[in-house]
């Protein structure tokens, strides 16, 4: 089989990586076979960064009324990824995924 070939094993682990982050994501660049597949690392990346971006945002704005909001307004797009990644699609994130191309981690 092709490394190139995107598989449903493939398309489950990057749904999941946006369902779960940053959990999915830092056990997925400790799994060998998974980490080097290029949909799982394109996806798992973009994945990690927004969980630590969400976690940060969380930090900030405090345990408020308004968190309660904010995280379904985070939670949503999540989902939203998810289904889009288990489609076999890419997912940009804006601002999130030119970062992420630029550091060379997807």
């Amino acid at each position: 089989m092709a490394q190139d070939t995107v598989t449903s094993d493939d398309k489950l682990w990057a749904a999941l990586a946006y369902l779960f982050t940053p959990l999915i994501p830092v056990v997925l660049f400790l799994i060998e076979g998974k980490k080097d597949r290029p949909f799982i690392k394109e996806h798992n990346a973009q994945a990690l960064a927004w969980g630590l971006v969400s976690i940060l945002l969380s930090f900030v704005l405090g345990a408020t009324i308004i968190l309660a909001c904010i995280a379904w307004v985070v939670w949503l797009p999540q989902i939203f990824w998810a289904y889009k990644a288990y489609q076999g699609e890419s997912i940009t994130i804006p601002v999130i995924t030119d970062f992420v191309k630029k550091q060379g981690w997807a």
